[in-house]
């Protein structure tokens, strides 16, 4: 399993690096959606799934879900927000845009991998 990770933290994507690559899954990385998109397109295999925050500079979460759901070659990407907002009508707003799923940080590593390979269907 590959999955693209998108935060515009560097100690969350080092946390998900971690927690990812221990278990067997290869990780990209990018800190923004405008990053996130830019290693999209550079990818020779698009990723089994997308782990994206809500809040970043430049394009946010919700902006890159709906930039890469209208383009066909990523359209059916898995993505599961990740992130410390809990409101609801946030919640709504993704699904709406795209997403698959939503979870709220400080995230458990081993559901974190549950939820990845549940969206996935990859172990």
């Amino acid at each position: 399993m590959h999955v693209l990770a998108i935060d515009d933290s560097r100690t969350i994507r080092d946390m998900v690096r971690f927690t990812l690559e221990r278990e067997g899954i290869e990780t990209s990385m990018a800190e923004d959606g405008v990053h996130g998109i830019e290693v999209l397109e550079a990818m020779d295999k698009k990723p089994d799934a997308i782990l994206t925050d809500v809040n970043m500079p430049r394009l946010d979460g919700f902006g890159f879900i709906e930039k890469i759901r209208k383009n066909d070659a990523f359209a059916g990407i898995p993505i599961l927000i990740l992130t410390t907002e809990s409101a609801r009508e946030l919640k709504q707003r993704a699904r709406a845009a795209g997403a698959t799923g939503w979870i709220v940080k400080p995230f458990d590593p081993a559901r974190l991998v549950v939820a990845l390979r549940t969206v996935t269907g990859l172990r």
